[in-house]
């Protein structure tokens, strides 16, 4: 399968492009840049072509599927333009920054009936499939509480690109970027909230947020917080599942997982990772199987992810669906 690589803004740019060279059915044909100096260097590193026009190498019958990693802010336009070329789409998250262009987006793709994918990858790790194991099996009793933290030290370290402080392009700072993963891991463990507050730091007084905590609300009287962060040295990744009858954690600080029902903590076995999104959506398109449980938990982010930023613009808890 021939792949047109659409931008190298975002920073896991370079990684699909790795992905798509070492995956056995897929090779890189062509790159385009709206940055030309970068796309041209890029294509350089790789040995290919460069497309100076990006409706060029949508109209290029050799390519059969494209890697979005442009700026969020052109995620609908790119997107649109890919699905009404024929293209299947692989794009990191977040798809769009409000639920009306990510709905634009699906309802293209369908009509294309083109095979999209969101990189949302901590879905896919077996620490995830065994958290939610446990809270299947009733073991923890009733959720009452989850708490999912994923923060580096990318602004204070400053090794994060001077773009990814541009309001403009990224519609956002730490939360839309890195706070996406606990927030759809949120939303796996406890459901769609029905409230959401949000709180952002700006430590390093940049144009964008570069630490948010936010929480989620529900009528059961349970609530997840997400939290998340570019100025933390040494934050581990951690999860926290707690229930009417026991807790489970992981990460702390360890990559283990544990839980405590009675009154001895008892580690828990975690199965091996499912394959990467990049590989799942090739083997998505060779199979001809739809995408739909991802394109819903990728809308439903987004949702999430607009509530919180009016939730801390307008400094008031939002609600879901009635907004």
């Amino acid at each position: 399968m021939n792949l047109g690589m659409i931008s190298f803004w975002h920073v896991h740019a370079k990684d699909y492009a790795k992905e798509a060279e070492l995956h056995r059915d897929t090779s890189i044909k062509a790159i385009w840049d709206e940055d030309e100096n970068r796309g041209r260097e890029e294509a350089k590193v790789r040995q290919v072509e460069y497309i100076s026009e990006l409706d060029q190498l949508l109209g290029m019958e050799e390519i059969d599927a494209v890697v979005v990693d442009s700026p969020t802010n052109t995620h609908k336009d790119v997107i649109l333009k890919a699905a009404r070329a024929g293209k299947h789409i692989f794009t990191e998250k977040v798809l769009a920054a409000t639920e009306k262009e990510a709905l634009e987006i699906l309802d293209a793709v369908k009509e294309a009936g083109v095979k999209l994918f969101v990189s949302l990858p901590r879905v896919y790790d077996g620490y995830t499939e065994a958290i939610q194991d446990l809270i299947h099996s009733g073991e923890l009793g009733d959720i009452t509480q989850t708490r999912v933290r994923l923060a580096h030290n990318g602004a204070t370290a400053d090794w994060l690109p001077q773009h990814f402080y541009n309001k403009e392009e990224c519609q956002g700072g730490a939360l839309i970027d890195l706070g996406c993963h606990p927030v759809y891991l949120t939303r796996l463990f406890q459901g769609m909230p029905n409230r959401v507050t949000a709180q952002f730091g700006y430590v390093t007084r940049k144009a964008v947020e570069d630490q948010a905590v936010v929480t989620f609300g529900y009528d059961n009287g349970s609530y997840g917080i997400a939290e998340t962060g570019f100025v933390t040295a040494h934050s581990p990744f951690t999860i926290e599942v707690h229930g009417t009858k026991g807790t489970a954690l992981y990460g702390t600080p360890d990559k283990t997982l544990l839980k405590k029902i009675g009154s001895e903590w008892e580690e828990v076995a975690i199965p091996s990772d499912r394959p990467s999104p990049f590989s799942q959506w090739v083997e998505h398109i060779q199979k001809d199987q739809g995408t739909d449980e991802n394109n819903a938990l990728a809308l439903e982010l987004t949702v999430l992810m607009e509530a919180a930023y009016k939730a801390e613009e307008q400094k008031r808890e939002v609600e879901i669906g009635g907004r």
